[in-house]
């Protein structure tokens, strides 16, 4: 594709549309929007526009279509897929000004807002109304709704309430033609035509830009209690997983975590947390709902089960304060493994009961190629981070061996049943792994959808295929 490089004319009426003090073509002020945080990359855009409202972005758009300019839509920059990155240069749209909380619908338990809207201060906002938004990502502090929308985002709390595919009922889409558009109904139930809105969400703003979201919330749960197992093995851990389940109970967190990883938050972030020396690997479990009675008999149940898996030990969190410095281990684990080593995070996802195969085999993987792993994640939902290290590897190993390492972790993956991301998205940096999951015939559907949405490539081209 042919783009049309950005010049004075261009720039002077794109500056009509978002005004002098929002448009920005200097190398320092557009630095921080050629990267997000991903592995070391950078592309830079020739120019940066922050709009203030729909009717900027549909003027944006239009005038990019016409003239072939390509359009990098971009969040909070939290990526870990290269989704926000400007590959072939052109305009990128920050959606940073569009942050408003429009409404908090008490009466119909659903909210409307901004995908500038920080994650967290949604989260806080509906709290206090005795309502949950349960999608919480680890950068929920940072992310935008926006940019959990254009990944399909989940959590910890994706395995009792489910990924924000749940929870988006509606949404205002500029599509890359400058048109507007609504995509569903602001209803639980929707059987009218093809689901626009499922749609959207997790297609890393290819196909249209949201400007508004109308998303459902449910009632904020009276009580919480969280438990903290820890195992001799990863392979007894996994297991454990499935087996809470089949005792008939829905944890709303259930996190694993490898003592590697929880060794580098302690020395990283001074977090107090004494190991047995004989734990390998933990699983933080978290039950919530009304009545303390029922989530304590909940607890007794999750104890038998996991002493079927050589569980060394379970503490219980006595307060507010221990309870988040166990979340606060589990939340940072992905910073403190980031600031040790070289590293590559991917993203896989496999049907729970499949997790002991998945890490054993990631680990013997990691063998045979010659790099070292740190595994995390949401394993409630068979969503396992794998911290790849790059431990002694040589950098000519580390770059022309580790895509071979990673490409047969993907294909274990896909055997155990699984795909090749959960909750990060494909973007720039997985694209090439997409084989190993979809047939030809599944990658041209998905490119046919792109081209009737965005005929002329303008919008985040580069991504996904």
């Amino acid at each position: 594709m042919s783009y049309t490089p950005i010049n004075h004319k261009i720039i002077k009426a794109l500056t009509k549309i978002v005004g002098d003090s929002n448009i920005f073509t200097d190398q320092e002020a557009i630095y921080k929007y050629s990267k997000d945080e991903t592995e070391d990359l950078h592309y830079f855009p020739d120019i940066v526009l922050k709009p203030k409202n729909v009717k900027d972005i549909a003027a944006i758009m239009k005038f990019c279509n016409e003239h072939l300019i390509p359009v990098t839509p971009r969040g909070g920059g939290t990526g870990l897929s290269g989704g926000a990155l400007p590959v072939f240069g052109g305009v990128v749209l920050a959606l940073e000004r569009l942050d408003k909380i429009i409404e908090i619908d008490e009466r119909n338990l659903q909210a409307t807002v901004e995908p500038g809207v920080i994650t967290e201060e949604f989260m806080d906002a509906v709290a206090d109304k005795g309502l949950l938004y349960p999608v919480d990502p680890s950068s929920k502090g940072s992310c935008f709704i926006g940019g959990n929308i254009a990944h399909g985002s989940g959590g910890p709390r994706v395995v009792k309430y489910g990924t924000i595919r749940e929870y988006v009922l509606n949404l205002e889409v500029v599509l890359p033609n400058g048109d507007i558009i609504w995509t569903g109904a602001n209803t639980l139930k929707y059987a009218s035509g093809y689901n626009l809105t499922q749609l959207m969400i997790g297609s890393e703003g290819t196909l249209g830009i949201v400007t508004k979201i109308v998303l459902k919330l449910v009632p904020q749960p009276l009580h919480n209690i969280l438990l903290m197992a820890s195992f001799p093995t990863n392979e007894d851990a996994c297991a454990a997983v499935s087996a809470i389940f089949r005792a008939g109970i829905t944890p709303s967190a259930l996190e694993f975590m490898e003592r590697k990883g929880i060794e580098w938050v302690i020395e990283h972030d001074g977090i107090n947390f004494e190991m047995n020396p004989k734990a390998k690997a933990f699983l933080m479990i978290e039950v919530d709902g009304a009545n303390m009675e029922m989530l304590f008999a909940d607890c007794e149940t999750i104890n038998q089960e996991l002493e079927h898996f050589n569980c060394i030990e379970v503490l219980f969190a006595d307060s507010s304060a221990q309870k988040e410095e166990l979340w606060k281990i589990r939340r940072t684990m992905a910073v403190s493994v980031k600031s040790n080593s070289v590293y590559k995070e991917e993203d896989t996802v496999v049907p729970r009961a499949e997790l002991p195969k998945l890490i054993e085999g990631i680990k013997e993987i990691g063998m045979l190629y010659g790099f070292d792993s740190v595994c995390y994640g949401h394993a409630g939902d068979g969503n396992l981070h794998i911290n790849i290290i790059k431990g002694n590897m040589s950098d000519e190993d580390w770059k022309n061996k580790l895509k071979d390492g990673i490409t047969e972790i993907f294909k274990l993956t896909v055997k155990l049943g699984g795909t090749i991301s959960g909750e990060h998205g494909i973007g720039l940096v997985q694209k090439e792994y997409m084989k190993i999951k979809y047939s030809e015939i599944n990658l041209n559907l998905m490119r046919g959808i792109k081209n009737v949405f965005d005929e002329n490539n303008i919008l985040n081209p580069g991504k996904i295929f």
